[in-house]
Formats: C-alpha cells, sequence, structure tokens
C-alpha cells in the first residue's frame, strides 16, 4: 500500500501535476473564458453532463486552474470534492440555494460573520425559508432548535469575532439523526488547524481572503465536502454565476503551499500576544482558545490541533478606550478582514459586525467593547511592543 503523506507534502503537492502541454512544473493560470470542442458530439456530451471536461469559465468545474485548487483544498479537509467562488459570502449562498427550499428551516450558529447573518435574516426569509438563531455552545440547545422542516444546521467554530467554539463532533451526530446537512465554517481555523468533515460534519468552507491565500491580496471561497452534494451545486453556480477569477484561483493555489508554516507562525504569535494582553492592567478579559483561562479549553483542545491566529479582547473604559487603543497603533493595521501575514486589529461593533442590531450583537457577546485581532507572523516582539505603546496612551 502506498504511504500516505503528511499535511505539510499535502499542501505543497496535493492535485499539482507538470503542465502536458509544455511541463510547467506550476499549475499555469488558464485565463480563459470559453474551451474549444474537439467536435459537436463533444460539446452536446459536456452540456448534457454525459462526458466529463471543461465548458465555460463559469460552469464548474470552471478552468483547469480552478480545479487543481478545489481537488487540493478537498484533499486537506479530507473531502470527497471542492468547489471555488468567487467569496466566502458567496459559498455561503450557494450552499442555502442547494440545500434549502421554500418551507425550510435552517438552524444557524447565533455568533456568526456580520454578512452572514445578514444573509440568514433578511434575505432567506424572503425566499420562504426560516432560520432560527442558536447558541451553538451549548449542543442542547441545537437538539431543541430542531423541526420537521429543518434541513440545514450551520456552525461556524471558532465563531467570529467571539471565538466561541461548539462540539462538531456532536452536532453533527444530531444533525444526520435528523436527516439535516451539517455545514461548518472553518475560515478561523483552517483545515490545518480543524477538519470539520473528518469530526462528522457534511460540508466545510473557508474564505479564502484570510489564510487560504494569506496575504489580503484576493476575494474568494471554498466548500469541501461528498461529490452529490457538490454535483447538485454545480447548477446553482452554473446559473447564478458567483465564481473565482483564474488569476485569484492560482494566488490561492500558491497561499495553499505555505499555509501549515504560516498557521504554525499566526498560532504562535497569538499565543503570545494573548498572554501578553492578559497581564495587562488596561485589559478586562481577554479570549483565546488555546489559553487555559479561555471557557471552553477542553473542547478546543479536543478537536483543533492548534488555535490559529485570532483573538478578542476588552479594553477597561469600553468603547472609548477601545477607539484610543486602535488610532494609536502603529505596526499594527487598523483594518477589517483576518488572516493577512500583518497584524489588524478592528472594532467589530462598529465595523464587520455593524449589520446585526445593538441588542442582538450585546446579547451573543459583541459587546461595543469587544477588539478584534487577526495576529499577523512579524516577529512577536515587534507586535507586543506595538499593542504596549497603544495601551498605554488610553
Amino acid at each position: 500500500m502506498e504511504r500516505e503523506v503528511k499535511f505539510a507534502t499535502k499542501c505543497v503537492h496535493a492535485a499539482e501535476k507538470p503542465d502536458p502541454v509544455f511541463g510547467a512544473h506550476t499549475t499555469p493560470i488558464f485565463q480563459t473564458s470559453t474551451f474549444i470542442f474537439e467536435n459537436v458530439r463533444q460539446g452536446a456530451a459536456r452540456f448534457a453532463g454525459e462526458e466529463s471536461g471543461y465548458i465555460y469559465a463559469r460552469i464548474p468545474p470552471n478552468t483547469p486552474t480552478h480545479a487543481v485548487l478545489a481537488e487540493k483544498f478537498a484533499v486537506l479537509e479530507g473531502g470527497e470534492a471542492g468547489q471555488t467562488f468567487a467569496s466566502g459570502m458567496a459559498a455561503i449562498t450557494a450552499i442555502a440555494l442547494t440545500a434549502l427550499k421554500q418551507g425550510d428551516h435552517l438552524i444557524s450558529t447565533d455568533v456568526i460573520y456580520g454578512c452572514t447573518y445578514s444573509l440568514f435574516s433578511q434575505v432567506l426569509p424572503g425566499l420562504g425559508i426560516e432560520v432560527s438563531f442558536v447558541d451553538t455552545s451549548k449542543t442542547e440547545n441545537v437538539k431543541r432548535a430542531f423541526k420537521p422542516e429543518t434541513k440545514m444546521v450551520f456552525l461556524e467554530s471558532p465563531a467570529n469575532p467571539t471565538l466561541t467554539v461548539c462540539d462538531i463532533s456532536a452536532i453533527a451526530r444530531i444533525s444526520k439523526e435528523n436527516g439535516s446537512l451539517c455545514v461548518v465554517d472553518n475560515t478561523f481555523a483552517t483545515p490545518y488547524f480543524q477538519r470539520p468533515l473528518e469530526l462528522g460534519a457534511d460540508l466545510s468552507l473557508s474564505s479564502c481572503t484570510k489564510y487560504i491565500g494569506g496575504h489580503a491580496d484576493l476575494l474568494g471561497g471554498i466548500v469541501a465536502g461528498n461529490k452529490d452534494f457538490m454535483d447538485r451545486m454545480s447548477v446553482v453556480i452554473g446559473y447564478t454565476g458567483g465564481i473565482m477569477g483564474p488569476h485569484e484561483a492560482w494566488l490561492c493555489i500558491r497561499g495553499l503551499k505555505t499555509l501549515h508554516i504560516r498557521m504554525e507562525r499566526h498560532a504562535e504569535n497569538a499565543m503570545k500576544v494573548a498572554e501578553f494582553l492578559e497581564s495587562r492592567p488596561e485589559v478586562e478579559w481577554v479570549r483565546y482558545p488555546g489559553l487555559p483561562t479561555y471557557p471552553q479549553y477542553e473542547l478546543a483542545r479536543r478537536q483543533m490541533s492548534g488555535f490559529s491566529g485570532m483573538l478578542c479582547f476588552g479594553i477597561k473604559g469600553g468603547v472609548e478606550a477601545g477607539k484610543r487603543l486602535m488610532d494609536n497603533v502603529k505596526l499594527c493595521s487598523l483594518a477589517v478582514s483576518l488572516g493577512a501575514t500583518d497584524t489588524l486589529i478592528q472594532h467589530p461593533a462598529s465595523m464587520t459586525h455593524a449589520c446585526v442590531p445593538h441588542a442582538v450583537r450585546n446579547s451573543i457577546g459583541i459587546t461595543d467593547g469587544l477588539v478584534r485581532l487577526s495576529v499577523g507572523i512579524e516577529d512577536p516582539e515587534d507586535i507586543i511592543a506595538d499593542l504596549k505603546q497603544a495601551l498605554e496612551a488610553i
């Protein structure tokens, strides 16, 4: 039996082969909108789904560049197949439109990315889909939320921006018992630190804009799961057209080659920054899954092999103190998004989660004083020094 290679080797080599025409070592960018058929029979067979192959860049498998990225990500997540998208939100939308119809019910983590919340709370109900937002950190809440019409459970773990985690294995098991799809947004952890499919989930998705691309220079989304669902979703993608460009696909392939190295440094730095913040008198609390003081520390250790580069904290003095902190950083960048090589700091209540009503934000822990930090791969001493001088300016 051929020996299975380790994760780092898969990051570099999975799905990639020398170009059969010119022998190019790296996967080429297929900058084309359409593909030439050998004859009418072949064109008709591909459109009928009777023959695999490329048709038009909007229709999966899009282009050979996209196909390599999708397969590489599926290998890293442990899925049968993958699919790329123009953004993480395009991926979530395609999943919802494939899995749900009028009269269906969706259970969602209550703490999720702001735009996901808006999609679920504003757009899906207009299509006749009922959505329940549930504190999925307590598995019994999920069990109680099920209805006969429930067709999908959507989890975000760790959640954006509170870093709350949920028991993916337990919830995936309950979902299966109820004939429901279990979907996990794995953006914060990436497949390097957490593989939801191996924990029982049906689909795992990531915003490529974050750690997959890794350099804050692209938009993209990607999903891994079983081939049957991907085949059904390809119809939705072909009609709605939320596809990734070939250049972005190539950048994501390049990003995945160093995912394992970057994630180790992100996590190492985040732990040091979290410990520093816990020691500061200006800081009221720190939430990072790698800290022993983290409320769900044992669960995080059980289902994650590492804790990534995301953390959040509260400043004594509330939102005004937080503003002064963020206005005084010099090395850290005041910007939304996450997973970049450089450290990003932002205020979710007025930025990424401003679309979530104030009362809802407060009820789920996204308080006005919460600061989110995406710890980069700079020297940790420099990140800490910057935060120290900014804290002293409060």
